[in-house]
């Protein structure tokens, strides 16, 4: 199959990026990082999470950001929700794009949300059920799919069931995660294959992180299958509290001048959202993930 000829980008990076920083980023800069990226031509960012801020006080302020930042025409800001009351947070907050999330490993999903795989989706019934009569779109993730750091293999069966179950709840959209990043790319395009054949592939996304270096590998064979959005965190920050060891996101540069390279069009203006990248690595003190920032750094 040819590879898509344009590419949409979930930008994951205010709120996967950056739940992990120790150091509690400010509220105006967490508003800056959003508003800057709305302006270099992405269309659907992550601006935050409703979990409780017990569990994820990095974004505590939540509802603050949601009403500071400046939302341009045509650009989606989904947020994460565990529940029914997160939901009803969002929801206050003024979301119009909501997400849910589970694992296809059993044990990560206890170890993470105290619960089993069956029961986090029954905790989805009734946000979804509410997410329909509100007319709010929801986003489905399924994190582990190429390994879980408790168990090691997950089954693709289980990846498969989970897939599909989200996306007959309504789910719009399904995001395969490989959380832990020990996934290659015969691995990634034989999970996708597997998911493919029980969900359509316009509703799937690939969320690849870079522990090993392989995500951008990992992306190009999905890109084959014909997968086409892709979730990325500018400057490649972020990672999983819960997967020792597990790097950051695959960095939203990378993916689009791979992009680009190939002719896929993304909508994206690579020049601004490095000037972003760099701009964040400031704010958060340390070198960018993002290979190509660090290509082409001015000495």
């Amino acid at each position: 199959m040819p590879t898509p000829a344009s590419v949409r980008i979930v930008e994951v990076g205010p709120r996967d990026g950056l739940q992990n920083e120790k150091a509690i980023v400010p509220t105006p800069a967490k508003v800056e990082l959003i508003d800057r990226l709305s302006a270099t031509g992405l269309r659907c960012i992550e601006a935050t999470s409703f979990v409780s801020p017990k569990w994820v006080p990095q974004l505590a302020d939540a509802a603050e950001v949601m009403a500071a930042i400046d939302r341009r025409p045509g650009v989606r800001y989904p947020v994460l929700v565990p529940n029914l009351q997160g939901y009803e947070r969002a929801l206050a907050a003024g979301a119009t794009d909501i997400a849910v999330f589970t694992a296809a490993s059993e044990a990560f999903n206890r170890r993470n949300t105290n619960a089993g795989i069956d029961e986090s989706l029954e905790r989805f019934a009734p946000v979804m059920a509410r997410a329909r009569a509100d007319g709010v779109a929801v986003r489905g993730y399924v994190s582990t799919v190429l390994g879980c750091p408790y168990q090691g293999e997950v089954p693709l069966a289980d990846v498969v069931r989970v897939a599909r179950a989200l996306h007959a709840m309504g789910c719009f959209e399904v995001s395969l995660g490989d959380t832990i990043g020990t996934g290659t790319p015969a691995k990634a395009r034989a999970m996708l294959r597997a998911v493919a054949a029980e969900v359509p592939m316009a509703a799937l996304a690939v969320h690849f992180h870079d522990t090993y270096g392989q995500a951008l590998p990992n992306l190009l064979a999905c890109l084959e299958e014909g997968v086409a959005v892709v979730d990325s965190s500018v400057s490649g920050t972020g990672g999983c509290p819960y997967a020792r060891g597990a790097s950051g996101n695959v960095a939203t540069e990378d993916v689009v001048y791979m992009l680009h390279g190939m002719g896929i069009d993304t909508g994206v203006d690579l020049a601004r959202l490095v000037d972003t990248g760099r701009w964040l690595a400031a704010l958060l003190g340390r070198a960018s993930g993002s290979k190509v920032t660090q290509a082409t750094a001015v000495a």
